[in-house]
């Protein structure tokens, strides 16, 4: 608070003499007050965003200076001996002071390096300007069913016929990209129902592992009512207005604990809107413009899930029905929480690092040029 305030008077106290200046000159004093102004000014803001993460550590500051003066003198038998010094060094030296100021350059070039070594270790950090961050409230999990049925090549996919599991990866994929700024998870059902991704804003997570599936990976029935309790445990602890479940399926429900619509009402009182997707169907174009084979999607099922989730429901005959379907679902309102405001922070230890580095090898140098420098005088003497 002491460094903010000596900053912001300092600062003003040079804002008001650039004034008294600019009144005194013309419009070129003018202009060069309001540029030095500026640059002051923004070096004042700069210094004012600078913090330190550890600052007491600058308390160790006067420890080199307290252990040399608590250091007791030597008393070896060397330094007893009476000793008679050459007239001609300390003609040299003494007369104009060279070797006490070269003494006292080396130790303050080593205290310097202290401080930066302190400096550095307290970590030092730049803050940067507030940005807002929006946060999406859509939750989104995508429940597709595995089961056996999905190995049936009934859909064209540039100009060949694929499984409906391979048109789903790849439509689901697509999907799932577009979602930038939503949390999108993944479940995956058969006899059995598992989450395969949690709930996250790493979509490529998601595709990476919507490409691993496998159909039969979960068995060879369909538990639809299990895909739905499953993924409505996982979205409960989520905002209200943002919980969305697209359940994906080509079949009916031939397995699991939970009757489908026991799980739809759940879903309800959880306020989880379900999106279902049928498909396949008889005599129709299939996912992707092709047929399918057999009637097995219970479209009544779906429609009535849709229906008490307060969703909707639809049937993949076409490519255009299935863009349709989609850009529905991409339609869905979102719900915007409240900006996250955040101030990015740089790391600023590697400069007084740096210089302290610097100035210890500038201090090695000196200590090793200096004796032999005056060997090279005592020499040519």
């Amino acid at each position: 608070m002491c460094v903010r305030s000596l900053i912001s008077w300092v600062n003003s106290s040079v804002t008001q003499d650039s004034n008294n200046r600019c009144r005194r000159g013309g419009s070129g004093d003018c202009r060069a007050s309001a540029t030095g102004a500026t640059e002051e000014t923004s070096l004042t803001i700069w210094l004012l965003d600078l913090r330190w993460v550890w600052p007491w550590l600058f308390a160790a500051a006067p420890l080199p200076l307290i252990i040399l003066w608590l250091r007791p003198p030597r008393t070896t038998a060397e330094s007893e001996r009476l000793r008679l010094p050459d007239p001609g060094r300390y003609a040299l030296s003494d007369a104009d002071g060279t070797a006490g100021r070269e003494r006292w350059g080396l130790w303050a070039l080593l205290f310097l390096a202290w401080l930066l070594l302190l400096a550095a270790s307290a970590r030092p950090q730049h803050l940067g300007p507030i940005i807002g961050v929006p946060q999406s409230g859509r939750d989104l999990l995508l429940a597709i069913d595995v089961s056996n049925s999905m190995r049936q090549n009934d859909f064209p996919v540039g100009g060949r016929m694929v499984s409906r599991m391979a048109a789903v990866r790849r439509v689901a994929s697509d999907f799932v990209a577009r979602r930038t700024g939503d949390r999108v998870g993944l479940v995956l059902f058969g006899t059995q129902a598992f989450v395969q991704t949690p709930l996250t804003r790493d979509h490529l997570s998601v595709q990476h592992f919507l490409e691993e599936a496998e159909t039969g990976l979960a068995g060879q029935a369909t538990a639809i009512g299990d895909a739905i309790g499953l993924a409505v445990k996982r979205l409960r602890e989520r905002p209200d207005e943002a919980r969305v479940i697209v359940l994906l399926t080509d079949g009916t429900n031939t397995a699991g604990a939970l009757d489908p619509l026991r799980a739809a009402r759940i879903a309800a009182d959880e306020d989880v809107r379900i999106y279902t997707i049928g498909i396949g169907g008889a005599g129709r174009g299939g996912f992707f413009g092709g047929f399918s084979r057999g009637n097995d999607v219970d479209q009544a099922l779906l429609d009535e899930i849709a229906a008490l989730t307060d969703g909707r429901s639809f049937r993949a005959s076409n490519r255009e029905e299935l863009e349709a379907i989609y850009a529905t679902i991409d339609d869905i309102e979102p719900v915007e929480f409240d900006e996250e405001r955040l101030r990015p922070v740089r790391e600023l230890y590697h400069w007084p690092l740096a210089a302290a580095l610097v100035l210890s090898c500038l201090w090695a140098w000196l200590r090793l040029d200096v004796p032999s420098a005056a060997r090279r005088g005592e020499s040519g003497q």
